[in-house]
């Protein structure tokens, strides 16, 4: 998250009266976290009680591309998965348009996240992500995901003048590797379906109020896609079962995950053979990703690009040592 798009108090409130049913808007605050869209907390005041959302102003995703997202989300907050709810407007639209942008408004999960996980909070995690992908199975729309291989062919060529010899070796070797995985039969048996593809430790909420941290929700689905989901596992272990300063597993968080993630629905065979490609593949996708908002970066207020070193590490890492589940 970050903000590329201003929006004031009073744009908010014409634009409120004028399609939701919402109250007034009372606080505006932009969120610095993300590089995508512009998001921004959002209080409302309505006969006297207060309420909690997010808005969200979308800089590159197109109105066609959105119904998936938003959706998605409504979907499963319907099955009851924790996740932000979609809030329609007074004609039950899903997306408006505000200065100029698509923009939508969500619920506000409780909770803080937690950046240096521990064991109960990757089981907890690991578990609603397969309750997740069980409960999407029957979503209605299909949109694949929009940073997979093809994102990964185009974008490399834009950016490998900024990489050493050593660099450029190793994420060419790595993309013709993937290449050839993503057309192989072993990939075509996976199996797949709306899958979050970016569920960091900063997309989770754990809601710490009764004592004892419990799981708040999974939020930013902005980057969700039909895709394999032992890929998003892997892109979730890659950041939530990790040394952050080697890019190693650590084998209680590791096991402990995937253990969570198999009470609900166990891998197959042949997710199970493909384990150590797709996380590379995980690694892969998000060091590109990287060097693109790094070297390539985007104007706008409160951003900060990501390390791109630390999934060049991590990549590394799984070439290296393949784990076993």
């Amino acid at each position: 998250m970050a903000v590329f798009t201003s929006v004031s108090l009073e744009e908010v409130n014409a634009w409120l009266s004028q399609h939701y049913q919402l109250g007034i808007a009372t606080q505006l605050k932009g969120i610095n976290s993300g590089i995508e869209n512009s998001n921004f907390f959002l209080t409302t005041e309505k006969n006297g009680k207060t309420t909690e959302y997010v808005l969200t102003l979308f800089e590159r995703l197109s109105k066609e591309q959105l119904p998936y997202y938003l959706e998605l989300m409504e979907h499963l907050a319907l099955k009851g998965i924790a996740v932000p709810a979609p809030v329609r407007d007074a004609q039950a639209n899903i997306l408006g348009f505000l200065n100029g942008k698509p923009a939508t408004i969500v619920s506000r999960l409780a909770g803080v996240s937690r950046l240096q996980p521990e064991l109960d909070h990757c089981e907890a995690v690991g578990q609603m992500l397969a309750k997740m992908h069980l409960a999407g199975q029957d979503f209605h729309l299909s949109q694949p995901n929009l940073r997979s291989l093809e994102w990964w062919q185009a974008t490399i060529p834009q950016i490998e003048a900024h990489l050493n010899p050593d660099q450029k070796s190793l994420i060419q070797s790595e993309l013709s590797d993937q290449t050839a995985f993503f057309a192989s039969e072993a990939y075509a048996q996976l199996p797949a379906g709306p899958s979050h593809c970016d569920l960091f430790r900063d997309n989770v909420l754990f809601d710490p109020s009764s004592g004892k941290d419990q799981l708040g929700g999974f939020f930013d689905f902005y980057f969700a896609g039909n895709d394999k989901w032992l890929f998003d596992l892997a892109v979730t272990v890659n950041d939530w079962c990790i040394d952050l300063s080697t890019g190693q597993l650590d084998p209680i968080r590791y096991t402990g995950l995937l253990a969570k993630y198999q009470s609900v629905r166990v891998l197959t065979a042949e997710e199970q053979n493909s384990w150590g490609m797709m996380l590379r593949a995980a690694a892969l996708r998000f060091w590109v990703s990287r060097l693109w908002d790094f070297y390539l970066p985007r104007e706008a207020q409160m951003l900060t690009p990501h390390d791109p070193t630390h999934f060049e590490r991590i990549l590394r890492e799984r070439r290296t040592n393949t784990p076993k589940i």
